[in-house]
Order: structure tokens, then C-alpha cells, then sequence
């Protein structure tokens, strides 16, 4: 199963936020042990960078995103994609645009603790918590 993790579940990992760090680091987890294909959208990867050294170190961030880039596929959008994001019913476009990779990749859902800003996605939502109860159903 191929999922699109928003940025807020990484960044729960990479800072241990609490109290959203368990589940985030098992979704985390997930994807490194091929359980899942994780995709993180290409906006998001100098950002999560930025966030990560302002809040840790570079080293801390450089690790991070060796950890993404070992692990991810970065979804990329043509111009055709960054269209369909703009036209997506959605208040915030950066959100919009998670939804446009996750359509793109053939994600079969968006994990992110904003589930509400997914409303009109194309491509269903869910919080880690809710992820890992229907996953562990399976």
C-alpha cells in the first residue's frame, strides 16, 4: 500500500513532539520496514529541513533527510498536477497540493493529524492513530 505522509507526521518524529510522537514514529517505522510505501510530497522537503535545523542542529536535519530520502518516494507534480491542485475545492493550497501528489503517486490515502483540511480531497485522510487501527484490522 502506497500512502502520501504529510509533513506534521514527520515533523512529530524528527522533534518528538508530544503527544504525537508514537504513532507518527510508527507510521515512520512502517515505511522504513517496507510494511508501506510512503510518499512525501517534494514541496515539503525544504521546509521539513529548515524546521528540523531551526528547532535541533544541521546535523539533526541532515540526518532527517537522509532518512527521507532513503526511505520516501518524493512526489513531484508537472504543471499539469500544480493545475489540478489549484482547482481542488480545498482552503489551503499547500494542502491542495499534498492531495495533488497523493492523486499523482496513486496513494491510496493522506496521513496527517489535519484530517479536517482534507475534507474535499480526492484521496481519503487519516490521522496516524487512525491509520494504525484500520491497518491493524487487516
Amino acid at each position: 500500500m502506497r500512502v502520501t505522509v504529510d509533513i506534521n507526521v514527520l515533523l512529530d518524529v524528527f522533534q518528538k513532539r508530544e503527544p504525537h510522537y508514537a504513532a507518527s514514529a510508527r507510521i515512520l517505522a512502517m515505511v522504513v520496514d517496507g510494511s508501506i510505501r510512503g510518499v512525501f510530497p517534494a514541496h515539503g522537503f525544504t521546509t521539513l529541513y529548515y524546521l528540523i535545523r531551526k528547532d535541533a542542529s544541521k546535523p539533526h536535519a541532515e540526518a532527517a533527510m537522509d532518512e527521507v530520502l532513503g526511505h520516501f518516494q518524493i512526489g513531484n507534480l508537472e504543471t499539469a498536477g500544480w493545475g489540478i491542485a489549484r482547482h481542488l475545492l480545498m482552503d489551503d493550497f499547500e494542502d491542495a497540493v499534498v492531495a495533488a501528489v497523493a492523486q499523482a503517486t496513486g496513494s491510496s490515502c493522506i496521513i496527517t493529524r489535519n484530517t479536517g483540511d482534507f475534507a474535499n480531497s480526492p484521496v481519503p485522510a487519516f490521522s496516524p492513530l487512525e491509520f494504525l487501527s484500520q491497518w491493524a484490522l487487516r
